[in-house]
């Protein structure tokens, strides 16, 4: 990803330039008395998940893998031996419908990388397990995204990402609580 936010025709190339302290400022003056302390952290923090998402589509195309096919074997990887979950499993981790896990699971099964089996965890489930193209193309994504991911935030020293890590965690708990 460029540093330069006009680079490649980015559409939002005007607007990043517009720094969220002098829209937050707009916002005083034109409405005095309005609760503006929001604009300087949710702005950056939107454009920052829009900057890394295009970047993250993109890098995917590049390296020929669809964001849901990804997500699908990922979530198979990252269980663990025997690298199996039932569809229901899928749906929890992945958050995304059940009718979508389903459609994900047919098209990585047509493409040879997942295969469908009985769940030993119950009849009436249906297990997904990678197979060995499955595992060579998630583990061959996975390690080039993470290194291209990793230089996107290498200008960051390791204690602050260290601190990032941290208030990000923590604004993501107020907005989204466990449950219980």
């Amino acid at each position: 990803m460029s540093n330069d936010p006009g680079a490649d025709g980015y559409p939002m190339a005007s607007i990043l330039r517009w720094p969220a302290h002098d829209i937050a400022e707009s916002w005083r003056r034109e409405l005095p008395g309005v609760r503006t302390e929001s604009i300087e952290i949710i702005t950056p923090v939107w454009r920052v998940a829009k900057l890394l998402a295009d970047d993250r589509r993109r890098t995917l195309a590049e390296l020929g893998v669809d964001p849901s096919t990804l997500d699908l074997l990922s979530v198979i990887r990252r269980a663990g031996p025997p690298y199996e979950l039932t569809t229901r499993e899928i749906t929890r981790r992945t958050l995304v419908t059940p009718g979508a896990v389903s459609q994900r699971v047919a098209r990585a099964e047509r493409a040879g990388l997942v295969e469908r089996a009985p769940s030993s965890a119950s009849r009436r489930a249906v297990a997904v397990r990678l197979t060995d193209a499955g595992h060579h193309l998630v583990e061959t994504t996975v390690r080039r995204l993470l290194d291209h991911e990793a230089d996107l935030i290498g200008g960051l020293a390791p204690d602050e990402r260290q601190a990032l890590t941290g208030l990000l965690a923590r604004l993501e708990r107020t907005l989204a609580p466990e449950p219980g």
